[in-house]
């Protein structure tokens, strides 16, 4: 009950209003919560543009402890499945417990327009549902991924969730939020990578994301970042054998604490 109590007095400061775009994957989150130029299955959520360069059918579960408050935590699945000409992919998120549960599960699509450009596209469907038949809600919503890759080194993605602005319930007024992304990645070499990205939910200011990846060896991934308003550091690991992935990562807000994360991937030959 203590728990339960601190999850809904900390909603207000989560802006948690019907569906808060959630981190998933473990990768991106120890990386300043950058993932606009993955192409990993992840890009099913972080830019179903980037998800069209997928290139085997891969798997993905992920949770995430929002400060290590059971009542908040964040489940994820993902798969991709690549074609031809790009990619499809599904996602599953879910938030709370049985008394305040949010989901979301969304369809995507992303496709390559040429060798230097991508596109795509998801269709989510959103649920919020109160324990105890206090109440529930729905709706559906869509968003919109480009990667482009002007050099082999470089890429440029964008991300806009929500373009239509729809609400979760109208006559309660619960919002589902709008939210635009703009960032690039530049490889410096095959062992480190950077991220600067910026976040614009239009409830809120300007967020700035910066996020640094290094490969000491063939099977470890070291990742560090920071993320603004609020200000928070980020760490994160990332470990490879085969064609299995795991990655661990920490986030640490000012006031709340640390939000530890992990996601695990497969990819099917």
């Amino acid at each position: 009950m203590r728990h339960l109590l601190l999850a809904i007095l900390l909603i207000p400061f989560l802006a948690l209003s019907g569906d808060e775009n959630y981190s998933i994957g473990g990768r991106a989150t120890g990386m300043g919560k950058t993932g606009l130029c993955f192409n990993d299955v992840w890009s099913v959520r972080y830019n179903q543009g980037a998800l069209a360069d997928l290139t085997q059918v891969s798997a993905g579960i992920s949770y995430e402890s929002r400060f290590l408050i059971q009542e908040m935590g964040v489940q994820s699945f993902a798969l991709g499945i690549p074609t031809k000409s790009g990619a499809f992919g599904i996602n599953y998120t879910g938030f709370g417990d049985n008394l305040y549960r949010e989901s979301k599960i969304g369809l995507a699509y992303g496709m390559r327009l040429s060798k230097k450009f991508n596109l795509g596209i998801r269709l989510n469907y959103h649920a919020l549902r109160l324990g105890n038949n206090y109440g529930q809600a729905d709706n559906l919503t869509f968003e919109i991924g480009i990667l482009a890759k002007p050099t082999k080194d470089l890429q440029i993605g964008f991300h806009l969730f929500n373009p239509s602005q729809t609400k979760l319930n109208e006559y309660q007024n619960e919002i589902i939020p709008v939210i635009m992304n703009l960032g690039i990645s530049y490889s410096f070499s095959d062992k480190l990578r950077t991220n600067v990205e910026l976040e614009k939910d239009i409830d809120h200011p300007f967020s700035v994301k910066i996020g640094l990846e290094y490969k000491p060896t063939d099977f470890l991934y070291v990742r560090a970042g920071i993320a603004t308003n609020p200000s928070m550091p980020t760490i994160g690991f990332g470990f490879v054998k085969n064609n299995f992935n795991i990655d661990f990562s920490s986030s640490f807000h000012p006031n709340l604490g640390i939000t530890p994360a992990l996601g695990m991937t497969y990819s099917f030959k």
